[in-house]
């Protein structure tokens, strides 16, 4: 019955209410997402967001009418995009504002503070951005499980402290994701999007699916997995998914030609990851992990800066980069979840005492003082 009603609603706003659809008056709208300088010609994607179709008539530089290609074409149905091609002679450093005015008069436009040349894909590009997710990712994480042989000797109450360690870095890692794909969203989405929606929704779904996964993995346990190893592997992908995120940002940065604020985002991301070894290292500790296994998680955490660094250099898109963080931060509060709950459940151990609140205050004032270089 409810679905019927609802086939009835929609049938008669299809048919004789469909002029209840057209009250007020839409509004056009495109998005510039990205500019890319190249041998004298600066190329603007663009994209339809508003929510009729529309064409893009005419382009400006600076103000400045100039002549274009848009390809494939000026007309641009609703989230359709096009490439707009300029040839200007522009020069490195220099700031530009480019314009592009539609079919009915309005006009939007972008603002690059200083122009620089859009690497070009190529073997050298793809070497040099495994490089830096190397040295971003899997150096940081390994140097942080040297921490294995110490956190082995301890028990008790100073365990728990170092599980709360880990809390306390997950759920800075967890609210890092959130508000830098919240940043994302607002600097180069367009409202109909709906930004911080979408990072809601992409956030609970991936925490939900992990869950999931996560009392499957917990449920093999119990035929062989031990737990502690099986709550190390669950923080290792969630931590390989944040850094998903972390290279999407520094090959974005690379690729648009924004070299100062990708050596920025290197020296940070690299001293800030020291610290996620150490939330693989505790639970692994008491799992008589082997060396192996050790680097099999490390990579698992290190190794998608990588695969970041590589989208993020060669097909960025805002959108792309919303879904990304938001699925990390789902991850790793799911894994937050779970490493409380393991916490909760050791002898003599309760998650209103003193080991675990400072533990938690400890990873997050270490992850702080780790982040400000950024």
């Amino acid at each position: 019955m409810p679905f019927a009603a609802v086939a009835v609603v929609i049938a008669y706003l299809a048919g004789p209410g469909s002029g209840l659809a057209g009250l007020g008056t839409p509004l056009p709208e495109i998005t510039i997402e990205q500019v890319d300088f190249v041998d004298g010609e600066i190329r603007a994607t663009v994209r339809n967001t508003g929510p009729m179709p529309v064409d893009v008539v005419i382009a400006d530089v600076n103000d400045r009418i100039q002549p274009a290609a848009i390809e494939p074409d000026k007309h641009l149905e609703r989230f359709e995009t096009a490439v707009v091609r300029i040839p200007f002679p522009w020069n490195e450093a220099e700031p530009y504002r480019i314009g592009l005015t539609i079919d009915d008069g309005t006009r939007f436009e972008r603002e690059v503070e200083a122009a620089a040349p859009a690497p070009e894909a190529g073997l050298e590009l793809l070497g040099s951005l495994a490089l830096i997710g190397t040295y971003v990712g899997i150096v940081p994480v390994m140097l942080g499980l040297a921490w294995l042989p110490f956190i082995r000797r301890i028990s008790g109450r100073h365990y728990a402290f170092f599980l709360s360690i880990t809390v306390g870095l997950l759920l800075f890692l967890g609210i890092d994701a959130i508000e830098e794909a919240a940043e994302v969203a607002d600097e180069n989405l367009s409202e109909s999007f709906n930004g911080l929606l979408l990072i809601a929704t992409v956030t609970t779904l991936s925490f939900l699916a992990l869950y999931y996964a996560g009392g499957r993995l917990a449920a093999a346990g119990k035929s062989g997995l031990q737990k502690p190893m099986a709550v190390g592997l669950m923080i290792a992908v969630g931590i390989g998914l944040h850094n998903l995120g972390e290279g999407l940002a520094i090959g974005a940065a690379i690729g648009l030609g924004q070299a100062a604020l990708g050596a920025f985002l290197i020296v940070g991301f690299a001293l800030h990851n020291t610290t996620e070894g150490m939330a693989i290292a505790a639970p692994a500790s008491r799992a008589g992990a082997t060396v192996p296994m050790l680097a099999a998680l490390g990579l698992m955490a290190g190794a998608p800066a990588i695969l970041g660094a590589w989208i993020g250099g060669f097909f960025y898109s805002p959108f792309s980069a919303v879904i990304f963080l938001s699925v990390g931060a789902g991850a790793i509060l799911q894994v937050m979840v779970v490493v409380l709950r393991w916490i909760r459940g050791q002898d003599g151990v309760g998650l209103s005492g003193a080991p675990v609140a400072a533990g938690i205050a400890t990873g997050m004032a270490v992850m702080y003082l780790t982040s400000i270089i950024i």
